[in-house]
């Protein structure tokens, strides 16, 4: 239950005001920075990746005007890098600081967020002598929510954000079962590209030998093979620079790479849907001492079945997959087992 409603909770903040348009145009402002200024500023839908509008950012900010047919799911992009979600509809929206306001969808999706965090904050006031045992009602309280915005939201991004919540957190059968209940959702190009990466995860799973992939970069062809079954354990991390969660883990790994780099341990970046020049920042600024293929793009997250980042993975000498998808101490503890070998 933690790993769910902590990254439901972490994605969107999102609350409700501004007037009902009814001639389904949107306008939708961003506060970003000064340093924004000059670049261009998008609006993808968040289930197919297509582009909605643009804009170039003046003076720290960007204002958006269009007309939509009906409601999406939408991420704001500047420069390449995530800038948070929000739903696109027929309403004056403010996307920038800790929340989302204008809309009824938006507002909707905020008030199953309200609620999601008080089971949290609950949950989270227990003992700790408690928390496991109580775990399984606090579990079935997150569901019945989940279930319960669903059914009054199938029809709308509410439903589709709060299905992917759920879908993210299932295997290849439990995905199948759920979408026998809610067929609609399963026109979603994010949830059949789901569907693929749970088979696909399925056989790059641990015990499974690697797959070979290449990225051309600046004219050169660069390929996992490269680096993976030369005879040493090697430690491939896929992250991107604007991704929070993998900046964090990288002290995790620095530390992994400074004491077993010199025992024979190899470590790897792949950068993965990020923009060169932003990998290539993100890797000054935060010295990232090891290897790395940049723009990766899609092209490994799609073999191996990634969903979500950092995804890291420890191969064997031969190219086995030994460790996959753990990180903090779990990780070090799978990198310490492995090199004691």
């Amino acid at each position: 239950m933690k790993k769910q409603i902590i990254f439901s909770a972490a994605l969107l903040a999102l609350t409700a005001c501004g007037n009902k348009q009814t001639d389904r145009n949107y306008v939708v402002t961003a506060e970003l920075s000064d340093s924004d200024n000059g670049q261009y500023a998008y609006i993808i839908d968040y289930d197919t990746s297509d582009k909605i509008d643009s804009v170039v950012v003046e003076n720290g900010r960007v204002v958006f005007n269009g007309k939509i047919d009906k409601p999406v799911l939408a991420r704001l992009i500047v420069n390449g890098a995530r800038r948070g979600s929000f739903i696109l509809e027929a309403d004056s929206i403010t996307v920038g600081g800790p929340e989302v306001k204008g809309g009824e969808l938006n507002g909707r999706l905020n008030q199953y967020y309200g609620e999601l965090d008080a089971i949290v904050e609950e949950f989270r006031a227990l003992p700790d002598s408690l928390q496991e045992a109580q775990m399984g009602d606090f579990e079935k309280r997150s569901e019945e929510l989940n279930e319960k915005y669903l059914a009054a939201n199938g029809d709308n991004p509410v439903g589709y954000y709060v299905f992917l919540q759920q879908a993210y957190e299932m295997d290849a059968d439990q995905l199948e079962a759920a979408l026998k209940a809610n067929p609609e959702l399963g026109k979603s190009v994010r949830i059949q590209k789901l569907r693929d990466a749970l088979i696909k995860r399925a056989e790059t799973s641990e015990g499974k030998m690697f797959k070979d992939f290449d990225v051309v970069y600046n004219d050169t062809t660069y390929r996992l093979s490269d680096y993976v079954g030369k005879g040493k354990y090697t430690l491939v991390d896929f992250w991107a620079s604007w991704c929070g969660p993998c900046i964090r883990e990288t002290a995790t790994i620095k530390d992994i790479y400074n004491e077993y780099g010199p025992k024979g341990l190899d470590v790897l970046g792949v950068a993965v849907w990020d923009e060169p020049e932003n990998t290539l920042e993100a890797i000054k600024v935060h010295e990232l001492p090891w290897k790395q293929i940049i723009n990766a793009q899609t092209v490994p997250t799609d073999i191996y079945g990634i969903s979500g980042i950092p995804c890291i993975i420890l191969f064997g000498p031969d190219g086995t997959i030994v460790s996959r998808n753990k990180q903090g101490d779990e990780l070090r503890e799978a990198v310490a087992r492995a090199m004691a070998k």
